[in-house]
């Protein structure tokens, strides 16, 4: 049974280009293979959706999805002028002339009463070779169409760089998963071509390519400002207070910080050369954002220390101004 693509993405029929977009991404985060490691069905869940959205996103595919359903790219590929009607010199047709169980030479003798040697028929014929000729030397340059694709990565692969996978419904109704290397430092919105990938030619034309757009999913902690990589780490008031040596992770493994003695929530900590490393550029810093978190209970003891360390010596709020 063909499957319905906007029922994959659990869209209406007439959902707009943003709502597709929009459900592909809250669908893909779901079921990313870099989220579920190991997990075969959320693969193949995630290669559905992929397909879903390669033909829905594309206006031209999601008309002709519309209109012939699953079989569409085997319809797209049966002509290229009138959606499979033929013309003389433009392709060709098949059985020396035949379409649709007619001899083209035998019809046009029955026409007109029988053409003799010479006649109509093999004025055809003559007709039929010399722009079938000329076409096909144009057909043999033609290149294959761009394909357009959206892949969203996690947060670390995008950072580290890695290998990611699409899934490309070809022509024949099969999906062919494809390996995409994913350059590190790379930025949400970027696109790779993947050459020769994209929609066969007609005769002798190369292939088109496939044109990815990434998209990097949220880190839970990291972000990203440039090549500057951002991550607030929590202290305790003891380690703000008198000061506190804390491990932080980075894309390139654990680094030890010396927190200030007196640092308060909202100090940064730079670590140069830590943060993300775009290929071919230079390394940007790990700014690490003090956040001082309380004990999630206080007993009378706590409390009672708290409150002698309360008068400060400056009012904190002395510089807040409208």
């Amino acid at each position: 049974m063909a499957e319905d693509y906007y029922k994959t993405l659990g869209i209406r029929h007439d959902a707009s280009k943003a709502e597709i977009q929009k459900a592909y991404r809250d669908l893909a985060r779901k079921s990313h293979p870099d989220l579920n490691p190991g997990d075969e069905a959320a693969k193949k869940r995630f290669q559905r959706i992929q397909n879903a959205f390669d033909v829905l996103n594309d206006p031209e595919k999601r008309e002709m999805y519309d209109r012939y359903g699953s079989s569409f790219e085997t319809m797209q590929g049966a002509g290229s002028h009138g959606g499979g009607a033929w013309e003389p010199g433009f392709g060709g047709a098949p059985g020396g002339a035949q379409f649709e169980g007619f001899d083209f030479s035998q019809l046009f003798g029955e026409q007109f009463g029988g053409a003799p040697s010479g006649g109509f028929g093999d004025i055809f014929k003559q007709f039929r070779r010399g722009s079938g000729r000329s076409s096909a030397g144009a057909g043999s340059r033609r290149r294959g169409r761009d394909v357009a694709h959206e892949l969203q990565v996690s947060f670390n692969t995008a950072v580290t760089g890695g290998e990611a996978q699409i899934g490309v419904q070809r022509p024949s109704g099969k999906t062919e998963t494809i390996s995409v290397k994913i350059p590190a430092g790379i930025e949400d919105g970027k696109k790779i071509r993947i050459r020769g990938q994209g929609e066969p030619a007609a005769g002798r034309g190369s292939p088109g390519d496939i044109l990815l757009t990434i998209r990097v999913a949220p880190h839970p902690y990291f972000h990203r400002r440039g090549n500057q990589l951002l991550v607030k780490v929590p202290v305790t008031v003891a380690e703000a207070a008198l000061g506190a040596k804390i491990d932080v992770p980075t894309p390139s493994g654990t680094v030890s910080l010396k927190v200030p003695a007196g640092t308060s929530s909202g100090g940064k900590l730079r670590v140069k050369g830590y943060g993300i490393a775009p290929k071919g550029g230079s390394p940007g810093d790990l700014l690490a954002e003090i956040q001082i978190v309380l004990p999630g209970k206080l007993d009378e003891a706590d409390r009672k220390l708290i409150r002698e360390l309360q008068p400060y010596p400056q009012d904190p709020r002395a510089e807040l101004k409208w």
